[in-house]
């Protein structure tokens, strides 16, 4: 089939007679203005090819032209059909004839000028395709970068964008709460929805408002909002107290400044993981109606709040399916963005109890690039896949492909890039997606790859076990504490991190096959394995015009770098901690690599990101070097 290798699939494909051959020249015709973008995107495609092509609003005849019909049913659908004597486009909205085009450039891309002949009837599978990108742990990146990030999503059908903003945003009325983040200003969230808008995307906004909050709380003027100063080593805790006046009140005034910037129906209060909540000061009302319900009393206020601004809420599902006993009382016209992230999760079977109850639903699957320096990209895959379909099943209105950036967010943006098109593709038709040959057509497309060398490298260092390297690298060593996990105690979330290991050693030790392997022995060896399977491993050399994707392929290498230095890191401290002696050049070794990696580090940092974060990870890595310097006596 003619459409076998698109990175998007198509929902159906016939193949025709012949072909259509671009000569030296070539006319792209539409009368309409929208048009132009997609046009000149696939103009700079045909350059590529050696085809100078022009655009024109009418012309006797031409080798690509697009016409509007609104018998094509949906705005995003289209019809794209290739003959011997041209190519027709055929959608009812701008946004089918953006699609239709993107399609038209990756059929560039496999077939080059002689394009097989073919009839494509496409439509999406969701309503809503969205990304969701962490700009809150660590990295907030740069207007250009997101700009570059947006028109690479565009081009894979992806129509809504989300930023995880906890306290990353230059409130007036609230000077504090951004100051040494690198805040956005309204002026950089209006140029992100311009460009948006341009692309066919919808820029939801998206703002911590109950739990996450522990940024805000741990400023004096704030922290007496918290419902359990304190917690998970937090001064003002992680939680709003939602009885306290002055927390709705700071919703309201933070809402009148961020809310109207936004020009999408939906807004995203987030509210998950309010962990202290009935813990602390609402401990007493909790332990009387419950709590589920002191949850669902403040949830309706920022209801009110949303409806203020003409907003339709979307939350965060986790404490409503915990809490099913409010399901009934929770107003329908909220959306649950319902969050799983483990392939066998079983929140994602949980989508259809929230569709029964007559609320919309959009699923919330992950890129699994987060605690990770390559990505963990064989559950990325399954637990996408998974969640579309199921999402598909019971009627969701969306999916939405999160990005996180836990403990620092040391995880590049160019490993999330496979992950962020793969979803893209479940969005858009799972059925018709390869799963297990979509690392080899996300190297084709994205990058040019057409020598097949890049996609088993991305696999390998997509390959990290859990999140165990991430922390090791930087994990304080305490050489008289023979502990069998890291403290995890950089950062934040120490407490709940810590869980998520015990989970994952119980899962690794299944997926390698080491049940008769505990403790330091089974850090040892995965620390081996994963050294072998990565030692003769080279990121290929592939030439691209493009800077964003020419940092990306940095960006693998470093995850790749990082992975070792961890490896070496944990094998150097179970030998410690066994009594061995270590040889005082390779510790020195070790610092050395490492001082090499951080200059690399903080260079690719700098050209995606705004400075805010990096100091934390500079002085994690500081100390890491200067405790295998000490060790070595230099």
């Amino acid at each position: 089939m003619p459409c076998k290798k698109l990175l998007i699939p198509v929902r159906k494909c016939r193949r025709l007679s012949g072909s259509f051959t671009f000569g030296r020249s070539a006319v792209l015709q539409s009368e309409h203005d929208a048009d132009r973008l997609p046009m000149k995107q696939l103009r700079t495609d045909l350059a590529g090819l050696g085809v100078r092509a022009r655009l024109t609003r009418s012309a006797k005849s031409a080798d690509v032209r697009l016409i509007r019909d609104k018998q094509i049913p949906g705005d995003e659908a289209y019809r794209l059909t290739i003959r011997p004597d041209g190519i027709e486009i055929i959608s009812a909205g701008d946004a089918g004839a953006y699609y239709a085009v993107q399609t038209l450039c990756e059929l560039l891309t496999i077939h080059k000028k002689a394009v097989p002949a073919m009839r494509i009837d496409d439509k999406p599978d969701f309503a809503r395709r969205g990304v969701y990108h962490d700009c809150s742990r660590g990295k907030v990146p740069k207007v250009g970068t997101l700009k570059q990030l947006i028109e690479r999503l565009a081009h894979w059908k992806i129509n809504e964008l989300q930023l995880y903003i906890e306290n990353v945003f230059a409130f007036a009325s609230y000077p504090t709460i951004g100051r040494g983040y690198s805040p956005f200003g309204p002026a950089d969230i209006l140029a992100v929805q311009e460009h948006c808008k341009t692309h066919h995307i919808r820029l939801v906004g998206s703002l911590s408002s109950f739990g996450h909050m522990e940024k805000i709380l741990a400023l004096p003027e704030y922290s007496s909002l918290g419902e359990l100063p304190g917690h998970m080593h937090h001064p003002g805790g992680t939680t709003l107290c939602p009885s306290d006046p002055g927390s709705i009140k700071l919703l309201r005034d933070m809402y009148a400044e961020f809310v109207p910037l936004f020009e999408a129906d939906d807004f995203n209060v987030c509210c998950d993981e309010p962990w202290e909540l009935g813990k602390g000061r609402t401990k007493g009302r909790a332990e009387k109606i419950g709590v589920g319900r002191v949850y669902l009393d403040f949830i309706l206020k920022i209801h009110k709040l949303c409806r203020k601004h003409g907003k339709r809420m979307n939350m965060w599902a986790d404490i409503v399916l915990t809490h099913p006993e409010i399901i009934p009382d929770i107003p329908k016209d909220i959306v649950m963005l319902n969050w799983d992230y483990a392939p066998w999760g079983p929140w994602i079977g949980r989508t259809g109890e929230i569709a029964k109850a007559g609320l919309p639903a959009v699923c919330c699957p992950g890129t699994h690039g987060w605690q990770s320096h390559g990505t963990r990209l064989d559950q990325s895959v399954a637990n996408v896949a998974r969640f579309a379909r199921l999402g598909r099943r019971h009627g969701a209105e969306g999916l939405l492909n999160t990005d996180w950036g836990d403990f620092g967010h040391r995880n590049t943006l160019g490993v999330s890039l496979h992950g962020f098109a793969h979803g893209a593709a479940c969005a858009w038709c799972e059925a018709k997606t390869d799963h297990s040959r979509f690392t080899e057509r996300f190297c084709l497309h994205a990058f040019g790859d057409q020598t097949g060398k890049l996609a088993p490298a991305l696999r390998k260092i997509g390959a990290e076990p859990g999140g165990l390297l991430y922390h090791t690298l930087i994990e304080p060593f305490d050489p008289g504490k023979n502990t069998l996990l890291p403290g995890c105690r950089v950062m934040e979330e120490p407490e709940r991190d810590k869980s998520r290991y015990l989970v994952w050693r119980r899962n690794a030790a299944k997926r390698l096959h080491l049940p008769k392997l505990t403790g330091a022995d089974e850090f040892k060896a995965l620390a081996h394995q994963r050294l072998e399977a990565t030692k003769n491993l080279r990121i290929p050399t592939i030439a691209t015009g493009n800077e964003f994707e020419a940092l990306a392929m940095e960006e693998f290498g470093l995850a790749l770098r990082m992975d070792k230095l961890a490896c070496r890191r944990l094998l150097i401290q179970r030998d410690f901690r066994a009594g061995k002696t270590i040889p005082a050049r390779t510790l020195r070794c070790l610092a050395d690599d490492m001082r090499a990696m951080v200059e690399d580090f903080t260079r690719l940092w700098r050209a995606r990101n705004r400075p805010s974060r990096l100091r934390d990870n500079l002085v994690a890595f500081k100390r890491t070097i200067t405790e295998a310097e000490k060790l070595s006596g230099r």
